[in-house]
């Protein structure tokens, strides 16, 4: 039987891990932290259930083809819940847009925002059902390997005009600014600025319209525990707060790897689920490979990084929807200062997240789970006392805005609380500059241009995650497990 050792526990690693067992090949996977989940981490604090993140679950049928493989189903191990509506988005004028499929219901929100725009948004979702069929449905779980492939794909991407970024095509079908936004904000949830993203990145769009937004129940960590319940029935092992420390190679083929305990197991191929910077700068940084490849990458763009305050009270709020985008008194102005000038700018942009109004299991009886996620520079543009003054400075602010916004009282309910920064993404997850999401995707960071499925010089070492084909968010390294999967199990027959 065939060995392979798939380095992290996120969703990436694990939806891989699921698939080689399933296969027949002798999986183990290898978690530097106390838990599973790689981003999707969770803490226990005072009765109250705190996802790290992600929190948005699109495409459940990605998923549930990880237990089809072996004839079971996931509803088995969780319970996946809709939500609805998928998002409020509210502006400072207090001016609501409830964002849903429900074709009525928001041909009537679209309406209230400027009633020409409803034909026009008819256009638009017919453009991203062409991108989503292009995209996502084609390539998003096929290996680009060879510039070939690339080019393979280029008509495609030519006739959907992907040089255009998301904005500026969302902008040719609709003239409302606020609708602009609201058909534009989802590159964020994947770590692209809407003004910049690649206008194929639209297919989010179609994405959630025909699969919808859905939520675990218990939260994102029960299906975490899912996925790991799933693997270890199929045999596989999980090693779990044991970060490898080298993946052995010799010459341009890996034999293994070792880690902080002093464990060393012999593998006949090894996937990466962990930053592509440190995989190939840190781990391989014995071979001739990992340290140009490691050098190389960092010359590359990366994504911004989060600020996330988590938050406990007192208090249920059933008029505070599961989901909601809180936008500030600027778009383009504030995306150029996170993603462009590494400004930590005095207005900002929020995503709250509201569990408890879907799930009231995850707080103490008549209290609340919440979180609020702001997006800010990498560390590489903007380096600060993250720990210190700057994160505090920052909770409090958010902290005012959900006051004014929303909850009147809030700081007098408030029964814990905690933020996580950039400076703990690079603690915990090795995140390079604190990168939430790992590479920018941009269109000359995409496919063949991303870091491949497989090295192009190690034959036995792959990557899974959000730093390779197709990139980051569920269905993304979900995607790219399907990928690399197809890819190993080829090579190692």
């Amino acid at each position: 039987m065939k060995r392979a050792a798939v380095i992290g526990a996120g969703f990436g690693g694990l939806a891989l891990a699921i698939r080689l067992q399933s296969a027949g090949i002798e999986t183990t996977i290898i978690e530097a932290r106390d838990k599973p989940g790689g981003r999707g981490y969770y803490w226990e604090k005072d009765g109250f259930t705190f996802d790290a993140g992600p929190t948005v679950i699109t495409d459940p049928d990605c998923l549930e083809q990880l237990w089809a493989l072996s004839g079971r189903k996931m509803s088995n191990d969780v319970e996946l819940v809709p939500v609805m509506p998928f998002y409020r988005l509210n502006w400072p004028d207090g001016t609501n847009f409830d964002y849903s499929n429900d074709e009525a219901s928001l041909n009537a929100e679209i309406a209230k925002l400027n009633p020409d725009d409803v034909a026009g948004y008819a256009r638009f979702l017919e453009y991203a059902g062409g991108v989503f069929h292009e995209g996502y449905e084609k390539l998003g779980s096929v290996a680009f390997l060879d510039f070939a492939s690339m080019i393979k794909a280029a008509p495609a991407l030519a006739k959907y005009q992907a040089w255009r970024s998301v904005y500026s095509m969302v902008s040719s079908f609709v003239q409302s600014e606020k609708l602009r936004e609201a058909l534009s904000f989802h590159t964020l949830l994947v770590g692209g600025n809407p003004m910049t993203t690649s206008a194929i990145y639209a297919l989010i769009h179609k994405l959630e319209k025909d699969g919808g937004v859905w939520f675990a129940k218990g939260g994102t960590n029960r299906l975490i525990a899912a996925m790991v319940a799933h693997f270890e029935r199929l045999g596989g092992t999980l090693r779990l707060g044991d970060a490898v420390t080298e993946i052995e190679t010799m010459g341009d083929v890996v034999t293994g790897v070792s880690t902080a305990s002093g464990w060393h197991g012999d593998f006949d191929a090894v996937a990466s689920n962990g930053d592509i910077v440190h995989t190939y700068r840190d781990l391989l940084k014995r071979s001739a490979r990992g340290r140009r490849a490691g050098r190389s990458l960092t010359h590359k763009k990366f994504s911004p990084s989060l600020f996330v305050v988590h938050f406990g009270i007192k208090g249920t709020w059933p008029g505070i929807p599961h989901h909601m985008i809180l936008f500030g008194p600027r778009y383009k102005g504030l995306l150029d200062d996170i993603y462009k000038n590494g400004v930590l700018s005095q207005d900002f942009s929020l995503y709250l997240h509201h569990p408890t109004v879907t799930d009231p299991s995850m707080a103490p009886e008549g209290c609340s789970t919440f979180y609020a996620l702001c997006p800010v520079p990498h560390t590489g543009k903007f380096p600060a006392d993250w720990d210190g003054h700057v994160g505090e400075v920052l909770k409090e602010r958010i902290l005012d805005e959900i006051e004014k916004r929303l909850i009147p009282d809030i700081r007098s309910r408030i029964l814990t609380e905690f933020f996580y920064s950039p400076a703990d993404f690079g603690r915990d997850l090795n995140a390079h500059l604190g990168s939430a999401f790992s590479l920018e995707p941009l269109l000359t960071q995409s496919a063949w241009f991303r870091v491949h499925n497989r090295d192009d010089v190690i034959s036995n070492m792959y990557f899974v995650g959000a730093g390779t084909h197709p990139g980051a968010g569920i269905p993304g390294v979900v995607g790219s497990a399907k990928a690399t999967a197809a890819l190993m199990m080829a090579d190692l027959r």
